[in-house]
């Protein structure tokens, strides 16, 4: 049996992709044009009044707030979603670097030092005479981060 966390992020997983979806569409885009087309006309009704103004003002604000969690969190989804199949595809090509599954996990500074060492592996690899191998994991294990003491590929 789920527990009242487990039940209430089954409720939020699942209005959270129907709200993604709806806000999504098309329709939803016509509709919030609609209004703002409705808020505009009513103008001279209200004499262009502070009030006027304060109801769009808080609407977009209250509707930009919850969207930007809507929006994160499907954006999170996908990133995992989009991590495990690319995890997946490491680990199913031969001669794939295992240590690059998760690479995600890297500081800022370990992801922009990989980064040069793939670029210098590039450069490395124009030089090479046509069919000649260089290694991802030779670059790897030259800057063989702290935190993976634990790696059994190590």
């Amino acid at each position: 049996m789920s527990s009242g966390k487990e039940r209430f992020e089954q409720i939020f997983e699942t209005f959270a992709a129907r709200a993604s979806h709806a806000t999504g569409s098309f329709w939803a885009f016509a509709l919030a044009g609609l209004a703002v087309v409705l808020w505009a006309a009513t103008g001279p009704l209200f004499n262009f009044s502070e009030t006027w103004q304060l109801v769009i003002n808080t609407g977009t604000t209250i509707v930009t707030f919850l969207m930007v969690f809507l929006i994160q969190h499907a954006a999170n989804k996908d990133t995992r979603a989009m991590q495990l199949k690319l995890n997946e595809l490491i680990a199913a090509t031969v001669g794939g670097s295992n240590r690059l599954i998760d690479v995600e996990e890297l500081t800022d500074r370990e992801l922009q030092h990989l980064f040069r060492r793939f670029q210098h592996l590039a450069r490395t690899a124009e030089k090479l005479e046509p069919g000649a191998v260089t290694s991802v994991e030779q670059e790897m294990e030259e800057m063989e981060p702290k935190h993976r003491k634990g790696d059994p590929d190590e």
